[in-house]
């Protein structure tokens, strides 16, 4: 193959996970044109509104993927987390790349820690899951909507509008913009599970078995055993953006793996949680054995409810 064509989003850092991507499979192909083509998706432009209120997570995979089927590209990268668990006819999730660091993050100019806000502190989110995490550590601080790409959150945290913004931690590493805040601090997985697939790049293309060749040397075993297990818990639980999901599968060694998982309602006032470990080799099925676990507490009603919520 001569050329491949990655579709990807014009925000700094989708451009920053596609440039990565295009670097590594240089050095596999040196000899491949590989190039970027730029699109802006839905969620991109509607900035002023929630996730959850218009559509989810497929706000920011749906122009791209119709570029794929259309044949204006081969492939696009994702931030995994944005990535819904079930595929248009003819698309496929072909790899996920190593993880780098999948926590949260607070970034604050003035306290060092979630603990350290004082009562009624203006923390930015949006994410429902965010917001759920931080409501049961700190019911007394005030939560604010937070909208924008990495830098706009960043320069409305130094505007003083937020006492503390929570971000992904990769995102902020990757552009290496942490000093632009006085504190970075990333949460403890403990403390505040993240989403699914958080800090893997999620590599999408047809079902076309040259292409998938090619890009197999993108795959990461590790991240896809840990996030087979997240995608699968999630997808059992038929849950997305629209609700507050934090699950996290951790490698310990070469027999077992940790998974943690919540749901719960955004404002914390319910919430059911579970920290196994497994057995590594039944990876494929752990996702929604400990999924139905949850459904058997009652996840479904749970869940049915906070979405209600959350499109208010």
């Amino acid at each position: 193959m001569e050329k491949l064509v990655i579709a990807t989003r014009r925000s700094q850092l989708a451009l920053w996970q596609s440039e990565f991507v295009k670097s590594e499979l240089q050095k596999h192909y040196p000899d491949m044109e590989i190039v970027l083509q730029e699109f802006m998706t839905k969620g991109d432009k509607i900035l002023d509104v929630p996730l959850a209120k218009i559509g989810g997570k497929g706000l920011f995979t749906k122009e791209l993927e119709i570029a794929i089927l259309e044949g204006n590209a081969h492939l696009a990268v994702h931030s995994l987390k944005d990535v819904p668990t079930q595929f248009e006819d003819g698309l496929q999730l072909t790899a996920v790349t190593k993880r780098y660091d999948p926590r949260d993050a607070l970034l604050s100019n003035k306290y060092s820690s979630i603990s350290e806000l004082p009562t009624g502190a203006v923390v930015g989110t949006t994410s429902l899951r965010r917001r759920m995490a931080l409501k049961l550590l700190r019911p007394d601080i005030e939560l604010k909507d937070l909208r924008g790409n990495i830098n706009t959150r960043i320069a409305k945290l130094n505007a003083d509008e937020y006492d503390a913004i929570i971000l992904a931690a990769t995102g902020v590493q990757k552009l290496g913009i942490q000093n632009e805040v006085k504190y970075f601090v990333p949460i403890s997985t403990d403390e505040m599970i993240p989403s699914m697939g958080q800090a893997t790049l999620g590599i999408e293309t047809t079902t076309d078995p040259k292409i998938i060749e090619i890009l197999s040397v993108l795959n990461d075993k590790n991240a896809q055993i840990e996030s087979t297990i997240e995608r699968s818990f999630v997808h059992t639980l038929e849950g997305g953006c629209q609700v507050p999901i934090g699950v996290k599968a951790t490698i310990i060694d070469d027999k077992s793996v940790r998974v943690q998982a919540i749901v719960g309602m955004p404002d914390g006032s319910e919430s059911i949680s579970e920290d196994i470990t497994a057995d590594i080799n039944n990876y494929e099925n752990i996702g929604q054995t400990l999924a139905q676990l949850f459904i058997d507490q009652g996840a479904k009603d749970l869940l049915e409810r906070a979405e209600k919520v959350a499109f208010k």
